[in-house]
This record gives C-alpha cells, structure tokens and sequence, in this order.
C-alpha cells in the first residue's frame, strides 16, 4: 500500500471518529480502493458463533543475545476477543498472531506541508496486552514476538534499532548509512531488508496534486525518492546494500515503495508486475525473474501465499449476493475455494486465514468498513470472530490497521 492511499484512508477514519462524512467521501474511498486493487464488497453473509480456546504466546527463552526467533509457539489454538476493538488483549489463530496494530494520522505544518505519523498498539509479551507507543516513525515485529526492528522519528534514519519487547528498550543500533525508511524480517527473523529513501516517503507537500488529480486540496506525497535496500544480518548486524531506484512513471505517487522478502528469503520482491506477480530481485540488487512458485502471489493480497505454498490468497470473488475473497492454486492461480471475508490478512496454518470481515447487516456502501477480523477456512463455512468491528477510539484516533506475524 502506498502512502498516498493510506492518507486518503487515514483522512476518512478521522472523518468517521469526529462525526459523519461528507456525503462523497466513501466514492473517494472507494476509488482509492480501486487503484488499489482490493475489491469493493457487496452483499451479505452470516458469521458462526465458535468457542474460543486460549493460545500459548510465550516465547521461547534462549541463550543467545538477540538470536533467532523461536518456531511456531503452542498448538494450533486460538485466542479472541471480539469484544475489543482496538484489541487491548493478544489476538492469535495457528502458527500467527496480531504482532501489532497502527493508526494513521496526517500532522499539518505552520508552511502548509505535512506528515504521515504512526501510533503502534505493540504486544508485549510478558502481559500479553497491547502497548501504545508514538516513539517511533516505523515498528515491525520479529517472528517469535521477542523483538522488533524501529526507526527513530526523523527519515531517512542512520540506524536501525533492535528493541526488546518485554523491556521495551532498544538493546543495540545497527548503522545504515544510506538513509532508512522501511524496514521487514524475513521469514525465519534472521535477516532484515532495509528500504533506503534520498528524501522523507511520509512528508506531505502542499503543493503536491494527489493521484487523482484533484489537486492539491491537502498536503500529497512527493515523488519517488527510494535509492535501495540493504540485506541486514540480524544477529551480525553486517549488510551491504544496492542501488535500485525508484523513478517517476506509473509510480509517480508512489512515494514510499518498500522492499519485502519472497517466503523462502532468497530474494527481495517489490510492486506488481504487469500480470500480477511480485517484481523479484536477488539479495545483491540484481533484478530477477519472478520464479515460477511466485507469479500468483498477489502482492497486494496481504496473506500472500499458504506457509506450504500451494495455496494463495485471492482477490474479491463475491457477487450481488454474496461478500467472498477468492484462494487461489499457488502453482496454477485456479481458484480453488471463496471464502466468506473482503480481505485476507495471513496464514493462520496451510487452511485457515484470518480475513477482514464486514457487518453482515450493512455490507455494502460505507457499511463495508464497519469490519473486524475473523478466521475463515478453505473447505468450509465456518467463521470465527476474533475482534469487535473495527473502529477509532480515544487511544488510537484512527481505525486500527493489523500487523501479523509467527509465534
């Protein structure tokens, strides 16, 4: 998602926390959805009610300094409070668990630009409760919910920090010279990719039109900046980093443009190419082509592909009677099922996904951003609710966005 459809988004969630909306603000919405590909829901369907068992998050204590994240913790369980919205307690399902959430908020300069900001609701692993933090301009959870990579408030940032979730201290710093503004672990939590940006991605201008051409009625995102990544060693803290640019053209609104890791680590992907599949580059910077396990991995479904890869999560797939989110054959891009939910959020094991849902009473117009999440699985109909329908609250002024991760 690129930044100038998160303000767009963020803007409309302050709108609904202060009172009602403009009468076309869910058009604009809407057409921001679009560009971004991820399917207008209509219809209706009806959510199980399912008994919720309690799931093992603590993690594995090890010996070594900032080592490697423990595997999947506990058994296939889950844990759900879909009376919470923003969750204060652990949310989890399977082998994942909602690392964190984050709220947007557009911050307006005296010389008429602006900024992006962020608040985290990050899970602490000692209380197992969500804590609330503005310190930090970025914050990605490490797989084993132990530590987390951050990004001090000033980007481009020299260093990237280590931070211990349970202390909630930064334990060391690793120096990236090249200017870092997005930060992703692999797979396995041993490495990170560091995206490195020439000039702020989340700086608005004033007199920047937005990618609809609207024009400049709020402060816009500039132009593309990216200048590369860096592949970082976690436990070292030793990379090196290449030069991929990111010029104008189809991503002339696009001024953050991260870079993520496939699911094996062996190669970096960023934005779609033109049939769909992630564009791949080899950890050196050289550009790759997507392989073949690759090309029907949306990059703009969030779930990605199953944790065994032979299944990956879809696009909108519903009709006038019914809200559905297609899973797809990873090596054929064949639909194989449709699920009840709008969006596939992540794997909770190789059948099971947790999806954004829609009230089933209102799941048309603006009616399909009263959502929450629920747990949907391939093969059937069975829908477990694991939050209360989204919303903003006092804490968090803004409708909270999730961030998974393995346990």
């Amino acid at each position: 998602m690129n930044v100038d459809a998160i303000l767009k988004e963020a803007l409309r969630e302050q709108a609904d926390a202060v009172g009602p909306a403009p009468l076309d603000l869910a058009d604009r919405v809407l057409a921001a959805r679009r560009r971004r590909r991820t399917g207008t829901a209509v219809g209706a369907f009806v959510a199980a009610t399912a008994v919720v068992v309690a799931a093992v998050l603590v993690p594995r204590i090890d010996d070594g300094k900032d080592a490697p994240p423990a595997e999947v913790t506990g058994s296939a369980d889950v844990l759900a409070h879909p009376d919470q919205s923003p969750p204060k307690d652990a949310i989890a399902a399977g082998r994942t668990a909602l690392a964190s959430f984050v709220t947007y908020k557009r911050v307006k300069f005296a010389d008429g630009d602006g900024k992006l900001t962020r608040t985290y609701g990050v899970l602490d692993p000692t209380t197992k409760t969500y804590r609330k933090t503005t310190q930090w301009s970025w914050l990605t959870v490490a797989p084993g919910l132990r530590t987390a990579a951050v990004l001090e408030k000033k980007l481009p940032a020299k260093r990237v920090g280590i931070l211990d979730l349970a202390t909630n201290k930064v334990t060391r710093w690793i120096p990236v010279k090249q200017g870092a503004a997005g930060v992703g672990f692999s797979a396995d939590g041993r490495k990170l990719v560091v995206t490195t940006y020439k000039t702020d991605p989340d700086h608005l201008y004033k007199d920047r039109p937005s990618s609809d051409g609207s024009g400049p009625e709020e402060p816009s995102p500039g132009h593309p900046s990216r200048t590369g990544f860096s592949v970082v060693d976690v436990a070292s803290g030793k990379g090196k980093w290449a030069a991929v640019p990111l010029k104008g053209g189809e991503f002339e609104h696009n001024a953050r443009e991260d870079f993520r890791f496939a699911p094996d680590g062996d190669l970096v992907v960023t934005s779609s190419t033109t049939d769909g599949g992630p564009q791949a580059y080899g950890l050196d910077g050289k550009k790759a082509p997507t392989p073949a396990k690759l090309r029907y991995w949306l990059m703009y479904a969030a779930a990605g592909l199953s944790p065994n890869g032979k299944l990956a999560a879809g696009d909108f797939a519903g009709g006038k009677d019914k809200v559905a989110v297609a899973v797809n054959d990873a090596e054929t891009g064949d639909r194989v099922d449709r699920l009840p939910a709008q969006q596939l959020l992540a794997w909770a094991d190789d059948k099971r996904l947790i999806a954004w849902g829609c009230d089933p009473r209102k799941c048309d117009g603006k009616g399909e951003f009263r959502n929450q999440l629920l747990l949907v699985t391939v093969g059937s109909d069975k829908v477990v609710q694991l939050s209360d329908f989204r919303r903003a609250s006092a804490d968090y002024p803004g409708r909270w966005e999730p961030q998974f991760t393995t346990r």
